[in-house]
């Protein structure tokens, strides 16, 4: 997504105010992402959906970096926004530079693979972090539920 300024001229963020539209733009957007994903996942159960081209590097390298990372487990978002969980996570998103549009955009994550979409039931995150969890989370099955809910009709 990119913004302009008032005229068409590209926003260089470095100079821009937190406004109320660029905000509203980004939640839009976030809220958008998370629709489609989970509209995709009541068609196609998780464990049979690619995300990206790049699902098994993704993954391979994921499992390499955090060889202790759950993925039935709740996020820790305190661990993950720790000063060596930035590092750790930085290191690891800016690999798909160049690669993944939007790799380091923000999005939402849902904190536990159990759980739907809600305020309190997600973290704000950026896009790789989401596939690099996502991916892990179908690669277990842990999102088919939510293909069999929707195909069975219940809510």
């Amino acid at each position: 997504m990119s913004l302009s300024a008032p005229g068409g001229a590209p926003l260089n963020p470095e100079d821009a105010e937190n406004s109320e539209q660029i905000e509203q733009a980004f939640a839009v957007k976030v809220v958008q992402h998370i629709e489609t994903y989970w509209k995709i996942l009541e068609k196609v159960p998780g464990s049979q959906l690619r995300l990206t081209k790049f699902d098994d590097e993704i993954y391979e390298h994921f499992k390499k970096e955090f060889p202790d990372f759950d993925p039935k487990a709740t996020l820790d978002e305190d661990e993950m926004k720790s000063k060596e969980g930035k590092e750790r996570w930085r290191n690891f998103i800016n690999d798909y530079d160049k690669r993944i549009d939007d790799f380091n955009f923000g999005t939402v994550i849902r904190t536990n693979p159990k759980f739907e979409y809600g305020e309190k039931e997600t973290i704000f995150a950026v896009r790789m972090q989401f596939y690099a969890i996502e991916i892990a989370r179908n690669r277990e099955g842990l999102n088919d539920w939510i293909h069999d809910k929707a195909k069975s009709g219940s809510n």
